[in-house]
């Protein structure tokens, strides 16, 4: 989570070094050249092909967030923009993360909102919670196009992390996807405060004790991750189609977990991203944790973050030729 700003600290020491005539600067120019890839999955500049996209398939991933089911946000109307926010984009495979739908509610009845709104009428949803029989928390994939097999992994932790396997047919063509939520931090308020103090050098009370806290939950989350990131890639490696590998992965692009998903695949934002690329909307982690993974057989034409959210994540889409 350190790396951005190491990285930057090394080039202020190379030039300072540099300006001194030590050798020191040697070794961390040796550390820079090292650490460019993984600088370039922080901030990129890319040409996007076209913007003519009536040709493309259109993949988009999103932490809805219940659909603002609590009222977060303080705003009632919250649902219906992210609603409006998806339209705009209008995927043809949509993968939505921390997913609500109620059967016992027309407000709510988020799938069938969803497929006639975006004309999804496939869909491939897994609940990591249900109560009432009617009321459904989990994860779901939404296609124009037939599905032909599904499934889901299943990570036994009490949390509502959950990984999905979707097979679509595009003109005859078999292309599995993947959608997945890992492990979180979850960081609580007094994190955030703490956090906030340390940045601009405020006094924190019990600054020690709350140091561990967050090393607690750092240790905890890294640990889950890593088991749920292995059951991942296991599953992966037996599979025979082309595929996009989906999701929030509650992780930065320096991280095991993001090394260890992408594998032979290709990132869409390194390819075809511009700018920092940073879609969670929150306080912390102020980078990258959700990503569109693919086969390098598929070629992204384009990759686009949205401008605005109404969750505490960033809607992103890459354009695939078909």
């Amino acid at each position: 989570m350190a790396f951005p700003f190491i990285f930057l600290l090394n080039i202020l020491f190379i030039i300072y070094w540099f300006i001194q005539f030590k050798h020191a600067f040697i070794f961390g120019f040796i550390a820079l050249c090292i650490a460019i890839p993984t600088a370039f999955r922080y901030v990129q500049y890319s040409s996007n092909e076209t913007k003519d996209h009536s040709k493309s398939l259109i993949v988009t991933s999103y932490n809805s967030m219940l659909f603002d089911l609590y009222n977060w946000k303080k705003n009632k109307e919250t649902r219906n923009k992210i609603l409006n926010s998806l339209a705009d984009i209008h995927p043809d495979i949509l993968c939505l993360q921390e997913f609500y739908t109620s059967e016992g509610s027309t407000t709510f009845n988020n799938i069938d909102t969803v497929k006639k709104l975006l004309n999804t009428k496939y869909y491939h949803s897994e609940y990591t919670s249900t109560l009432r029989e009617v009321d459904h928390w989990g994860i779901a994939t939404f296609s124009k196009y037939p599905i032909t097999n599904q499934g889901k992994l299943v990570f036994n932790t009490r949390s509502n992390n959950i990984c999905i396997f979707t097979d679509v047919v595009i003109n005859y063509d078999t292309i599995r996807v993947y959608n997945l939520h890992l492990q979180s931090i979850s960081f609580s308020k007094k994190d955030n405060k703490f956090l906030d103090d340390v940045i601009s050098e405020k006094d924190a009370e019990d600054e020690l004790e709350q140091s561990k806290n967050i090393l607690r939950r750092l240790k905890r989350a890294f640990t889950k991750r890593t088991k749920q990131v292995e059951m991942i890639t296991a599953h992966i490696k037996t599979c025979k189609h082309k595929l996009i590998l989906c999701g929030d992965f509650n992780d930065t692009p320096a991280s095991y977990t993001y090394q260890k998903l992408l594998g032979n695949l290709n990132d869409a934002f390194v390819e075809k991203g511009n700018g920092f690329g940073r879609t969670y909307a929150g306080k912390w982690p102020q980078f990258r944790i959700d990503y569109i993974f693919h086969s390098k057989e598929l070629k992204c034409k384009s990759y686009q973050r949205s401008d605005e959210t109404f969750t505490d994540h960033f809607p992103i889409t890459a354009y695939f030729k078909k």
